[in-house]
């Protein structure tokens, strides 16, 4: 499993251990208890303009979880300063660190505006971390309606607005095409809603010595990518109101003790880690060109990472198939949102929607690929959760590269990102994400069958979002 050096983008695929999973309790029952002595019910943000938050005068603005690494967050944040420039603003520049962030909200001095992941939207939510953003959206009219169906899931809870999208990550399987015809199939031909012959295919690929992997025929990526698996194999994980959870459906059961399958019949989840551990996805030296690879489920960054690195890959980018041979895509991403007690809430809303604008967007982008053929790079796009943007993005900014291996993967991740699906908000969102992927790693370490950790887990996550309901 990887972690992204971008920590605005590349949040999804964390390196995770059990033990380092189980000190995650004791940090959220100190913030709710924090919480709990110092919220009061959110009242919503309301329309105020950015240069007077409501108050009159000028007014600073201060970010949390956001940083300026390139050009995509330098240009938008330019044309806030320059929309807005009686706003004093000040750029906290780190990863979202989510017990500082509640113990700001909790002490009553927060940040205005707060950069993180959509999947923790619903927890927040439920806890009065988060204000909802109803009067945000109306008085600043942002067009909702302009993001992709899946993100505005995301950033929905109780029937309220509590976030605007940023990136839009899809999951794409990506091949090494060395791997595939050493197994005797072309790439372009592998076709994942055959399970049976997926998994011969992973063997196939795999390459060991002297007990060894020396290449790892198909990574599965669990435990973080099990919604897919499930929803693959026709189930959800969490009913579509996000009330009941659905991690003891058979066919979700069925789903993990296949994947986990695979992974034992390739080396085992130990020698898996330990393998994964010295990737560098993003490098000149990463594993589909070291052929440590056969073919993996990930997200879209790690395709556009390597067209920049190494533009010459042989690599082939194909949708994920369901069962029924449809593609499927369980997406990702962060929002902006803005926390209990900001003392600049107009300010914020403003900031949020120039930074998730088309408009902006699409400035970012032209920055983008004007650097890339500057450089003399390969520039496949970038993907916001603005399908308006992207729209002008890959019609008029993106063009064909000349390694067709990127060329083809462009159209292959547009044409999945309308089949994006996201879990559904929780009240209980972050204990309901850790009971699966806990449920998951016991499966891989082979503690307990498939069926009996997700009935586990059930219990244990419908426990919770009963109580966050409550």
């Amino acid at each position: 499993m990887l972690r992204s050096p971008v920590p605005a983008r590349r949040t999804a695929s964390a390196r995770r251990t059990t033990s380092a999973r189980r000190t995650v309790p004791a940090r959220r029952t100190v913030a709710a208890a924090l919480l709990a002595a110092a919220l009061a019910a959110c009242g919503g943000v309301g329309a105020n303009g950015a240069d007077d938050g409501g108050k009159g005068g000028a007014v600073s603005l201060t970010t949390m979880g956001f940083g300026l690494p390139d050009e995509i967050a330098t240009v938008r944040v330019d044309a806030f300063r320059k929309a807005h420039p009686g706003t004093a603003l000040t750029i906290n520049q780190g990863q979202f660190d989510e017990q500082a962030f509640l113990s700001a909200v909790a002490s009553g001095n927060p940040p205005d505006v707060v950069y993180l992941g959509r999947d923790r939207i619903g927890s927040y939510a439920a806890r009065g971390a988060i204000q909802p953003l109803d009067g945000c959206v109306t008085g600043q009219a942002i067009p909702m309606d302009d993001f992709y169906p899946a993100a505005r899931e995301q950033v929905r809870y109780d029937g309220r607005w509590y976030g605007v999208p940023e990136f839009y990550n899809s999951i794409v399987l990506l091949v090494n095409d060395r791997a595939a015809r050493d197994a005797g199939v072309e790439p372009a031909e592998i076709d994942t809603s055959d399970w049976d012959r997926l998994a011969e295919l992973a063997e196939k690929m795999t390459r060991t010595e002297g007990g060894r992997i020396e290449r790892f025929g198909f990574y599965p990526k669990l435990p973080e990518f099990l919604p897919l698996w499930a929803k693959a194999n026709g189930a959800d994980v969490l009913s579509a109101d996000g009330r009941v959870s659905k991690l003891d459906d058979p066919k979700v059961a069925e789903a993990l003790d296949y994947a986990s399958r695979l992974v034992e019949a390739q080396g085992g989840w130990t020698k898996l880690k330990a393998f994964t551990e010295t990737f560098d996805y993003f490098g000149e030296g990463n594993p589909f060109v070291k052929d440590q690879i056969g073919a993996m489920l990930t997200e879209q960054f790690v395709v556009t990472a390597m067209a920049g690195t190494t533009p010459d890959a042989e690599i082939t980018v194909l949708p994920f198939k369901d069962r029924q041979g449809r593609p499927v895509n369980n997406v990702g991403g962060n929002a902006w949102v803005i926390p209990k007690g900001a003392k600049n809430p107009g300010a914020a809303c403003a900031w949020i929607k120039t930074m998730t604008a088309a408009d902006t967007w699409v400035a970012a982008a032209r920055a983008r690929a004007a650097k890339r053929a500057q450089e003399g790079k390969v520039y496949t796009g970038t993907y916001t959760g603005n399908a308006r943007a992207d729209e002008v993005i890959f019609s008029e900014v993106v063009r064909p590269s000349g390694h067709k291996a990127y060329d083809e993967a462009v159209k292959v991740i547009r044409s999945v990102q309308e089949a994006g699906f996201a879990v559904p908000q929780s009240g209980a969102a972050a204990e309901f994400k850790k009971a699966w992927e806990d449920a998951a790693v016991r499966v891989l370490q082979g503690e307990r069958s498939a069926a009996d950790a997700l009935g586990r887990a059930h219990t244990e996550a419908q426990k919770a979002i009963d109580g966050a309901a409550s």
